[in-house]
């Protein structure tokens, strides 16, 4: 993966999740809380997804094939995907599942000081882990909002995590409470609550997962900005023998690889030579300027105003 693509704070999810899940699965044993078993799970699952990422990451740096001409980089958009399905199957569902049951059936939590004891420590250790997402996740987002980051970001690890651990957080403190006001009050249906709205909350954050990692998978466009780089570098100086833009497409073939395909105006008196060198220049200059440009066609042709839009010529 890129130095962007954030497998240190892969890394680090799966270490804690890990461990996380199981002091949760032992607590559970112990206490019977229906919210601590939603949270084992939970727990578990990311742990799952940390694994399915890093796979991706791997399975993406396989070389180009015959039948797989520009690589395999959206292999990483594929994994990121299936975290999102098993974070709404094996994470929400059951939760709610559990919640539900819990709501009809309550009953009553055993030693809730130690699943407390533990929600507390699962929390610390969650936090940890997020803080490292958010410093992996500083460089990509530049001057970005958060919520604009995990709309836009090509690199699906960052997101996914990032999403995952602050899920994980809101969970725990809603595993927190389910268990705390059970005990204090001593109505377990507190607990079924509890847990019904950590399944909600888990559907709702693999949904927005679901959604972003389907558009990738799609095929989205360089950002903005890249753009504005490639169309700058594509005309270059009054030199370069490229008079214009007539229009380009760009898009993501993975998270580090931009193709870019445009048709260029050229001078109605340019030789074939010239017409060679400024293509070729165009390209050393795109790939200067944005390096992920690296796949790159380029049309020559005369400008016509019924090109300008879009049309093929």
């Amino acid at each position: 993966m890129s130095a962007h693509s954030g497998s240190k704070a892969v890394v680090a999810a799966l270490l804690a999740n890990l461990g996380i899940a199981l002091i949760k699965f032992i607590a559970f044993l112990i206490t019977s809380s229906s919210s601590m078993l939603a949270e084992a799970v939970h727990s578990l699952a990311d742990s799952g997804n940390q694994g399915l990422l890093l796979l991706g990451g791997r399975q993406s740096k396989r070389r180009a094939t015959a039948e797989h001409p520009f690589g395999f980089g959206r292999d990483r958009y594929v994994y990121g995907f299936l975290v999102a399905l098993v974070l709404f199957t094996v994470g929400g569902l059951f939760a709610l599942y559990e919640g539900i049951h819990k709501i009809t059936d309550p009953h009553h939590v055993d030693s809730p000081q130690i699943a407390i004891g533990v929600l507390v420590v699962a929390i610390i250790l969650e936090s940890l882990s997020f803080r490292t997402a958010i410093r992996e996740s500083r460089g990509p987002k530049g001057d970005s909002s958060w919520p604009e980051f995990i709309r836009r970001a090509k690199v699906p690890e960052l997101p996914v995590v990032l999403l995952e651990d602050f899920a994980a957080l809101i969970g725990l403190t809603l595993a927190l409470f389910g268990v705390g006001l059970s005990a204090l009050l001593d109505q377990p249906v507190w607990d079924g609550i509890g847990t019904a709205a950590i399944g909600v909350l888990l559907i709702a954050v693999a949904v927005i997962l679901i959604i972003e990692t389907k558009s990738l998978l799609l095929g989205e466009a360089a950002t903005p900005a890249a753009v504005s780089r490639i169309e700058a570098a594509l005309v270059g100086d009054s030199a370069s023998g490229i008079t214009g833009v007539i229009h380009h497409r760009t898009m993501h073939l993975g998270p580090d690889e931009v193709l870019v395909a445009a048709k260029v105006s050229m001078a109605p008196d340019s030789s074939l030579a010239d017409v060679a060198s400024a293509i070729d220049a165009a390209e050393a200059r795109v790939r200067s300027a944005e390096p992920a440009a690296r796949v790159i066609y380029l049309e020559p042709d005369l400008y016509r105003p019924e090109l300008a839009d879009g049309a093929a010529g």
